[in-house]
Order: C-alpha cells, then sequence, then structure tokens
C-alpha cells in the first residue's frame, strides 16, 4: 500500500470531504489546497497524480488522530520524516481509540485472523526482542475491516 493509498481509504471511510481533508492537515500544522489533495487521491496511473511522502501522511495522521480525540494540552505534533507500516497502524488505532480486542474483531471482519500476541508485537518498540514487522498485507485488511465495521460495506 502507498501513502496514497492510505489517503485514500482513510478519506472514503470517514467520508471526508476536501475542505475536512484541508482541516485535519491544518489540525497537524500544515497547510494544503484542494488541488493538492485532489493530487494525492488521483490514480496511480493519472497524469496529475503526486505521491503524498511519508512526512505529509504522517501530517494528516497526526490531524486525523487531533480530529478524532481532540488536542492534548501543550503538545503539538511532529509530524515523522520515515513512516513504517506500524507507525501508520499504531497512529490509525490511536485516532479510533481502539483496543487489542477491538482491532480484532476489527480483522475478523475483514476475514482475517490473527493472533493477540502477534497483535501485540506490531505495537512494541522496533529494538525489542518481540517486535514484528507489519507488512502491507496486514494494513490493507486493517483498513478493510474499519471500513466495513464504520460503513458497514465492502
Amino acid at each position: 500500500m502507498t501513502n496514497n493509498d492510505i489517503l485514500r481509504r482513510l478519506r472514503y471511510i470517514e467520508n471526508l470531504r476536501d475542505r475536512e481533508v484541508i482541516s485535519i492537515f491544518k489540525l497537524g500544522q500544515k497547510e494544503v489546497s484542494s488541488e493538492q489533495i485532489n493530487k494525492w487521491l488521483k490514480k496511480d496511473d493519472h497524469p496529475e497524480y503526486e505521491f503524498i511522502n511519508d512526512e505529509g501522511l504522517s501530517t494528516f495522521l497526526n490531524g486525523f488522530i487531533i480530529k478524532l480525540r481532540g488536542p492534548q494540552e501543550g503538545q503539538i505534533p511532529i509530524a515523522e520524516k520515515k513512516l513504517t507500516n506500524n507507525l501508520i497502524f499504531r497512529k490509525i488505532s490511536i485516532a479510533y481509540q481502539l483496543r487489542s480486542d477491538d482491532i480484532l474483531a476489527i480483522m475478523k471482519l475483514a476475514n482475517f485472523k490473527i493472533g493477540k500476541s502477534e497483535l501485540s508485537a506490531f505495537f512494541r518498540k522496533p529494538e525489542h526482542k518481540n517486535y514484528r514487522e507489519c507488512k502491507k498485507q496486514i494494513l490493507r485488511n486493517f483498513l478493510q475491516g474499519l471500513q466495513i465495521k464504520k460503513r458497514g460495506i465492502e
């Protein structure tokens, strides 16, 4: 999955209009235009397509957390320059205030079985001995299950 795929999916899951996406970026401390968003949302083979870099997606995810949970007192989130699937997974889980049982239920909606210990390995620090890299398939199924849960469709 590309950063653009993740942005597209979250936009669809939450049924966000361009102005709402712009306000989410603003919450993450970045000004973007409607034209820029449209370029990011275009299909990969479209001539006007532009890739959203890790810092851009991180800014969006930080703003998404603030939109769904509210701002933390005195803290302005700083966008990471490098994102991993683990970090994306964690940020989306934080935004929706999901516990491990919630995530397992969401994965089940996408017909994807995963164990609690395997799931917890994705949220560990990379230097931890039980850390496990989150593959694209896991993130894709999580977003698919989230879509089913939020929109009731596949």
